[in-house]
């Protein structure tokens, strides 16, 4: 059966389009949202696509989607309190499955400008929401996406890397020990050598060089995976050397307490329950918590 010039033509239009639409990763359709991306991707012009991003929104054309684009797009320009306020007002028109995407994004811009008390809180939020049963809608696994590629994601996995974002935002708060109590968590779950060389920089400063020294080696001799990662490498040698400078300096160390902790009641209980599913325990409490206990009991004398 052959095929007349218009549907061949129509056909071969069609094969065009879809072929177009996975080169550049651009919707198919004619509403607001499509025509942001094709202005975000295609165009290059990122003020353009803003405008058609903030009519998706106001259209309901695939909110969260605009939504999360739009923020991303605004970081890239030093927007990033605008799209802070976008994702605040706007959110609650979005379904309840992209509320976890949300918050990632939020966390993303709180680093970008600084607001690490908010990235605080947002990341107990998570950790809380893991503790329910509510993380990755009630899923065991999600798939997540880096450099292009797909991949499984664990809900272990992601209480490690939730907890390791928390230990960096108290780093950057200078309260090394808060950091320290964090990363030892994380550690727990699921260790590698990135979180190690933290928690190396973390004793450093508290001035508790064989505990830091302990910690170096095992990504020094291989023990930990990533530590043949050429930037881990670099990086334990880096803190090697800043260890025997410390230890010969005789440093005083930073001072710090476990006060940033800010951990609410039900904050480390839901934490403990969580991290009591994956992480031996030599008692009914970590040692972690033990420590957080007596925290709070020298406060209340």
């Amino acid at each position: 059966m052959e095929i007349s010039g218009f549907k061949k033509s129509s056909l071969q239009k069609k094969e065009k389009d879809d072929l177009f639409h996975v080169i550049h990763k651009v919707p198919s359709g004619h509403g607001p949202y499509v025509r942001a991306k094709h202005a975000q991707l295609v165009e290059k012009d990122p003020e353009a696509s803003i405008v058609w991003f903030w009519k998706a929104i106001n259209a309901g054309d695939r909110v969260d989607s605009a939504l999360k684009d739009m923020a991303v797009v605004m970081k890239q320009l030093d927007r990033t309190e605008e799209a802070i306020e976008a994702i605040k007002s706007f959110r609650g028109r979005c379904p309840r499955n992209s509320q976890e995407s949300l918050d990632n994004v939020l966390i993303d811009l709180y680093k970008k400008c600084g607001k690490v008390d908010e990235q605080i809180v947002l990341l107990k939020h998570k950790l809380k929401l893991i503790y329910l049963g509510e993380a990755f809608n009630g899923k065991p696994t999600k798939t997540a996406r880096s450099h292009g590629k797909k991949f499984q994601v664990s809900i272990k996995q992601e209480t490690s890397r939730i907890l390791g974002n928390l230990a960096w935002a108290y780093m950057q708060k200078s309260n090394f020990m808060a950091a320290e109590v964090v990363y030892r968590k994380a550690q727990m779950i699921d260790p590698d050598a990135n979180k190690a060389l933290n928690l190396c920089h973390c004793l450093i400063k508290q001035a508790r060089y064989d505990d830091a020294n302990l910690v170096l080696q095992n990504v020094l001799q291989y023990k930990l995976p990533g530590s043949d990662d050429f930037k881990s490498r670099n990086r334990a040698e880096e803190l090697s050397l800043e260890l025997d400078a410390a230890k010969q300096k005789g440093s005083v160390p930073f001072l710090s307490n476990l006060s940033g902790l800010s951990f609410e009641d039900d904050f480390v209980e839901a934490l403990e329950r969580v991290m009591n599913e994956w992480a031996p325990t030599r008692s009914r409490r970590l040692p972690i918590f033990e420590e957080i206990a007596q925290f709070r009991n020298q406060l209340a004398c």
